[in-house]
């Protein structure tokens, strides 16, 4: 989950009861949301003034965000922006950075994007430096958070590489934005498996906790999580697992699903490594149960974006024709190229409200699915409609794909092949369902056992390599999870297998020399 961190309101000694209150709230946020939102909603009840009801509604979707319940963000950050006219440009960009957060995590990548570079765009129109430096700061967080959550972890890293020294003085100020820099650029570097790199700026943010005045429960289980990641990587499984169990009790406190979500998977695949498969399972099932509570709430939130994007989207369209007829009249009365300057602007919006209606898909939203020991028994999945011709192109791309060796690749997933064939995760799993009745990782993992199978057959010294290369060489990260796909594809270990077909090589050969004796 991203890590989100908007600056907290600040007032002086003449603030209103009301800016008070919402000044502790925000102290809330990321350590009791649940009370953080019971402020909001009161404030909202005391007929506050436009403006504040900006800051009240960006409050309840920081607070649902700090929860992991994505569809009431959406709606409350999209019911702050209906009340930004007046607003500072501040608040304004805080709206735009948790939209692009938002969109980010229900995978509408093409909005999150927008929405930075709207926030880019704005923040030349702030008076202080000092603000200036900090939402850049922000918005670099959010494109290498981007490349991350889709695992282009290099990119990431080239982002954040010399940013330090650039964002120095919004770090200085804000110690929360300096840790949040830390965790994410130690994520990257995890990807890239620099792990002394990775581990040298964990421990500065770790540094950075003991001094916070009020605890970030994000930040801290940003922070955790990408620890036990390194101990992961260094095979120190059990402090892995003490670190996500950690982890996991703030995530609960929370009762942020999607949290809890990532951390029961880390947990299973730590318990998987230790072969310890009863702690496997039962994690593995907490993740199960997580990720269906999770992709619901996502789909819910993709369906309120689509609906509040539209409907934005058709008040700005208003406003633009409100404006286009009184540029008309006062044109009847002065002079006529002020018609026509009222007529293209009327065409500039309709043609901007035509184009953004298209930006939103209902296609279903999967994330990585791990290969399960004892698959269980799923609901069926309500069928996507999905037009003949489109189907019959990504098909098409299907085999072509099937026919290289690109699901070699170790970093292939759902939404790496959507992006490749320009389709969408939605359709795309779909199509594979249908035609292939598998899920994505089924599929992938057939494709993959099928091509080592065809090097062990074709080139006999495959026959002599080790199982580790044979499972680095058809993509797979683990021995372990090479031998278990293999098992539950072929029905025997890769071991036996290769015994048998060397079995098989020699009754060939030894058949041939027969027949040339005869």
């Amino acid at each position: 989950m991203a890590v989100c961190l908007l600056k907290s309101p600040a007032y002086g000694q003449s603030a209103t009861p009301n800016e008070s209150l919402l000044v502790k709230a925000y102290e809330l946020v990321r350590s009791n949301p649940d009370e953080a939102v019971k402020i909001g909603q009161y404030l909202l009840k005391n007929n506050p003034s436009d403006t504040q009801k900006t800051k009240f509604y960006l409050l309840l979707a920081e607070s649902y965000w700090a929860k992991g319940d994505y569809n009431n963000s959406v709606i409350n950050v999209f019911e702050a922006g209906k009340f930004a006219d007046g607003a500072k440009e501040e608040e304004k960009i805080k709206i735009l950075l948790l939209k692009s957060q938002l969109f980010r995590a229900i995978y509408l990548d093409n909005q999150s994007k927008r929405c930075l570079e709207d926030a880019a765009a704005k923040i030349s129109e702030l008076k202080s430096k000092e603000d200036q430096n900090f939402f850049e700061a922000k918005i670099l967080i959010g494109n290498s958070g981007m490349y991350l959550d889709r695992q282009n972890y290099q990119k990431a890293f080239e982002l954040l590489q010399n940013a330090d020294k650039k964002y120095e003085p919004a770090f200085s100020k804000n110690a929360l934005l300096r840790q949040e820099f830390y965790i994410t650029k130690a994520r990257a570097l995890v990807g890239l498996a620099k792990i002394d790199s990775a581990n040298y700026y964990l421990a500065k943010a770790q540094k950075l906790t003991k001094n916070q005045k009020n605890f970030d429960f994000l930040n801290e289980i940003a922070l955790l999580n990408e620890l036990s990641a390194v101990y992961f990587h260094e095979k120190q499984h059990t402090r892995a697992i003490d670190t996500l169990l950690v982890s996991m009790k703030m995530a609960t406190r929370l009762k942020n699903e999607a949290l809890l979500k990532v951390i029961n998977k880390q947990l299973g695949i730590n318990y998987l490594a230790l072969n310890d498969k009863k702690n496997y399972q039962l994690f593995d099932n907490k993740f199960l149960k997580a990720y269906d509570t999770v992709e619901e709430s996502e789909q819910d939130a993709v369906n309120s974006a689509y609906n509040l994007i539209s409907q934005e989207q058709e008040a700005d369209f208003q406003k633009a024709k409100t404006r286009y007829a009184d540029y008309f009249y006062v044109a009847v009365g002065v002079l006529f190229f002020v018609l026509i300057a009222g007529f293209l602007l009327w065409l500039k919006n309709y043609l901007k409200k035509k184009r953004l209606k298209e930006i939103i898909s209902y296609l279903e939203i999967r994330t990585n699915n791990p290969v399960r020991l004892q698959p269980e028994k799923r609901e069926t999945h309500k069928k996507i409609a999905i037009p003949a011709e489109t189907e019959q192109v990504i098909l098409a791309k299907l085999k072509r794909f099937e026919n290289s060796t690109r699901f070699t690749n170790k970093e292939m997933s759902l939404a790496v092949l959507a992006g490749q064939f320009d389709t969408n995760t939605k359709y795309l799993s779909e199509i594979i369902n249908k035609h292939y009745q598998d899920n994505f990782n089924t599929y992938i993992n057939k494709l993959r056992i099928t091509f080592i199978i065809g090097k062990l057959k074709e080139d006999p010294n495959y026959m002599h390599y080790k199982i580790s290369y044979l499972a680095e060489k058809s993509g797979f990260s683990s021995h372990s999870s090479f031998a278990t796909v293999f098992k539950s594809i072929t029905g025997i270990a890769p071991g036996t297998f290769i015994d048998l077909l060397k079995e098989e090589t020699e009754a060939l050969k030894q058949e041939k020399v027969n027949s040339h004796a005869v």
